[in-house]
């Protein structure tokens, strides 16, 4: 059996609506390795791989994708909204019911604490990119700085998030931004609000992680892929 693709979406800034006609597509996906090449001898685990051409995909077998979900990973966390983007031998939009279930799986993956960690610590390495001038393209990490910092506060407040950003002030300061057309003071300064704003929905939001929940459907998917 040969590993099965049963997610793939949409991601980077033509998701988040701010994407200009030279954009590329990026996507990510998940994976199942059968469960036999798993437990075979000398078997060396990945967990992921990437293709990088005209398209950029990034995929993770579903073991270490749903163990990076319980861990809040917030580019993991995106998978589960991102706007799925597999095609059938017609041309349509589709998904395995696989993918479906997994993207159901959202509420029992995260927790405010976690996801406030993950969350704030990835904000603060886009952070590090743009001071650093990081491939003299540091509007790019700080667009991720802010947007990341704005989904996490859309989680606690509402247990849920959009990659798409709004139209509204907060779109407008971004394409600002990706135009070079704010400081790095005044994005550190809005990134702050965000992270106060952040710590007092974190201190009141209850969802919970139920780790028996994920462990039930990757034994389902292991059972399926013998």
């Amino acid at each position: 059996m040969e590993k099965k693709l049963i997610l793939k979406v949409l991601v980077g800034s033509r998701a988040h609506g701010l994407a200009n006609p030279k954009s590329d597509y990026d996507y990510r996906g998940v994976y199942v390795t059968p469960t036999e090449e798993i437990l075979s001898l000398n078997h060396k685990y990945k967990g992921s791989h990437w293709l990088e051409g005209k398209e950029d995909q990034t995929s993770y077998e579903i073991g270490h994708f749903l163990q990076l979900a319980t861990r809040c990973n917030p580019t993991i966390l995106e998978v589960f909204k991102a706007p799925v983007y597999v095609f059938n031998k017609d041309g349509d939009i589709t998904t395995n019911i696989l993918g479906v279930e997994l993207r159901e799986l959202f509420p029992y993956v995260w927790n405010p604490k976690d996801a406030f960690n993950a969350f704030v610590g990835y904000g603060l390495n886009q952070r590090k990119k743009m001071l650093d001038n990081k491939d003299d393209r540091w509007q790019k990490y700080a667009v991720a700085y802010l947007r990341t910092l704005y989904n996490l506060c859309d989680l606690l407040k509402t247990d849920t998030f959009s990659l798409e950003v709004p139209e509204g002030s907060f779109k407008e300061d971004l394409i600002k931004i990706r135009n070079r057309k704010w400081s790095h003071g005044q994005i550190v300064d809005c990134a702050e609000k965000f992270i106060k704003k952040a710590k007092s929905l974190r201190d009141v939001n209850n969802n919970q992680t139920n780790i028996n929940k994920v462990n039930d459907f990757l034994l389902k998917i292991r059972k399926e892929f013998l």
